[in-house]
């Protein structure tokens, strides 16, 4: 599979997506979009190339099930999506069952939600339901696979497992483990921005310099077509880590709890509709300019 290129569609979420309720007096959020004109869920329902496709929910990752499940179907039904289906796969046998596994097949959007992004490894790994899965996404041009926050994260094949923030660029501060491997070329950490994760996506790239960090803000995602070609979606800021050209880097020599020392990290930095190509590792302002430029 890694030497095909993916027909279908990788939507990764920061986490916190708007999903469609507003603020009040009593609320502390802060909500950028109107959901109902720009909200990522609404993304992930016009990539399928279907007014009310087949939606499969997976919750596998979050230990709140039966609160995130029915928030979700509320959410597409707001877009008018009523076909939604919610897969609370807990153990890996669950997800060895034939049921499961023609849902999956029906689907035309599958959707991880957030929570331990090792669990869904724990799962899927080794796994039917992972091998059709993949096999889909390279052969079928409107087949959806989106993940928000542990979602998004367990599509790399290198995936962060956690790591401490406050020790942010101390050797051993990122925790790593083997992902969904959906998104090889690339890392993928999530809640960028606001919970501070910059030193532990350098830390990352840094073990992996080959590899593309991509940092998702909240209420923001990455739609990932080609498997290389990273366009930005929703309110706020992906963050692009590109340690390709690194000088000095000693990640493999420093002691644990030491402090790390990099030359030459490339950084940008994508809002709405910036684009980013992952093979050639170039920035685009947009689709049209990748189109223009043959990426």
């Amino acid at each position: 599979m890694k030497h095909l290129i993916p027909r279908g569609k990788l939507i990764a979420i920061g986490g916190n997506e708007d999903k469609g309720t507003y603020p009040t007096v009593r609320s502390k959020r802060q909500y950028y979009l109107n959901f109902f004109e720009l909200g990522i869920l609404k993304r992930v329902v016009s990539e399928s190339g279907k007014l009310d496709p087949r939606i499969e929910v997976v919750t596998t990752a979050s230990m709140i099930p039966q609160e995130v499940g029915p928030i979700y179907i509320a959410s597409f039904a707001m877009l008018n999506c009523h076909n939604v289906g919610i897969m609370d796969i807990r153990t890996p046998q669950d997800a060895r069952q034939p049921e499961y596994l023609a849902r999956l097949l029906a689907a035309d959007v599958v959707m991880f939600s957030g929570g331990n992004q090792s669990r869904l490894r724990e799962m899927f790994g080794e796994t039917d339901f992972l091998d059709t899965m993949t096999r889909r996404y390279y052969a079928e041009p409107n087949f959806v696979i989106a993940g928000t926050s542990a979602g998004a994260m367990a599509m790399s094949q290198h995936m962060i497992r956690g790591g401490s923030v406050p020790d942010a660029l101390l050797k051993g501060a990122v925790k790593m483990g083997i992902g969904l491997s959906l998104a090889p070329p690339a890392i993928i950490d999530s809640h960028f921005v606001k919970r501070g994760r910059f030193g532990r996506l350098i830390e990352a790239v840094a073990l992996y310099p080959k590899l593309i960090g991509i940092g998702l803000g909240e209420d923001t995602g990455v739609l990932i077509t080609e498997g290389h070609l990273v366009e930005t979606i929703g309110s706020n800021l992906v963050i692009i880590l590109d340690g390709h050209e690194l000088a000095h880097n000693n990640v493999a020599a420093a002691k644990k709890g030491t402090t790390l020392s990099i030359e030459n990290f490339k950084m940008h930095v994508l809002a709405k509709g910036n684009v980013y190509c992952m093979t050639e590792r170039k920035f685009y302002v947009s689709k049209e300019a990748v189109a223009s430029a043959a990426c």
